[in-house]
């Protein structure tokens, strides 16, 4: 793989952005590596908890918007959403997934943090849906996500003004489960992960499971008039 970095210690799977150059931004050969390395994660016998964390300062810019700004049509954005396919396949992982976050973590990037079942944060993190400042609604599931963790009010605080928020305010609103030191970071990640990967297989998969198709099973339209709602704003914006 090219952007990502596969590590494999203790029944867990450590999945790490490598793009450090680019602020870890997603562009599509990183996506269509997520996806592929989900997918085989998914039935992973010998994987109990995924991580995904990244190299250097920064979890992830979010979608790479140089890459995004060249002209496509409708039809090739719509056969090419691989946002919503990376998180769809984080979503579909039995395992336990746990996003380790730190510095910015903006748009698709917080979208792939939501999707996880767990999100522990340095001190530092900061994060953002800079969509409406691009002319753009959310996508990637990203509304429905975000949603089940803060609730509506806060949702719109984030999404409506863009605005960038603090680690405390995030693990305070219920979007972090757990901060630590920046020193501290990948230790207590680590020691986390090994907590849950301890735990019985079947019966931690099952509760995933239950959970999910109970909380996520009405959100599937939302998926698509999420989408929907993107290229109508896309097509405004190039109007």
């Amino acid at each position: 793989m090219k952007f990502l970095k596969l590590e494999k210690r203790n029944k867990i799977s450590y999945v790490s952005f490598t793009r450090t150059k680019s602020l870890n931004a997603l562009n599509s050969q990183t996506l269509k590596e997520l996806i592929d390395l989900n997918k085989k994660l998914e039935n992973d016998i010998n994987t109990k908890v995924v991580v995904y964390r990244s190299e250097g300062k920064n979890f992830s810019a979010g979608a790479d918007i140089k890459e995004q700004q060249k002209k496509l049509s409708k039809l090739q954005i719509w056969k090419s959403n691989l946002g919503k396919e990376a998180i769809d396949s984080i979503l579909k992982i039995n395992q336990i997934t746990i996003a380790s976050l730190r510095g910015y973590c903006l748009g698709g990037a917080a979208c792939i943090a939501s999707a996880c079942d767990l999100r522990v944060a340095s001190e530092t993190t900061l994060v953002a849906y800079p969509e409406i400042d691009l002319g753009m609604n959310l996508n990637w599931f990203g509304l429905p996500l975000l949603l089940r963790l803060i609730g509506p009010s806060k949702t719109k605080k984030m999404v409506v003004s863009g605005e960038i928020e603090n680690a405390n305010d995030l693990f305070k609103w219920g979007f972090i489960d757990e901060i630590f030191n920046d020193e501290e970071l990948n230790k207590k990640t680590v020691a986390l992960a090994k907590k849950y990967a301890s735990k019985p297989t079947l019966p931690a998969q099952m509760i995933k499971r239950s959970v999910n198709a109970l909380t996520y099973q009405a959100d599937q339209a939302i998926m698509h008039m999420d989408y929907d709602q993107f290229l109508l704003s896309r097509e405004f914006q190039e109007g």
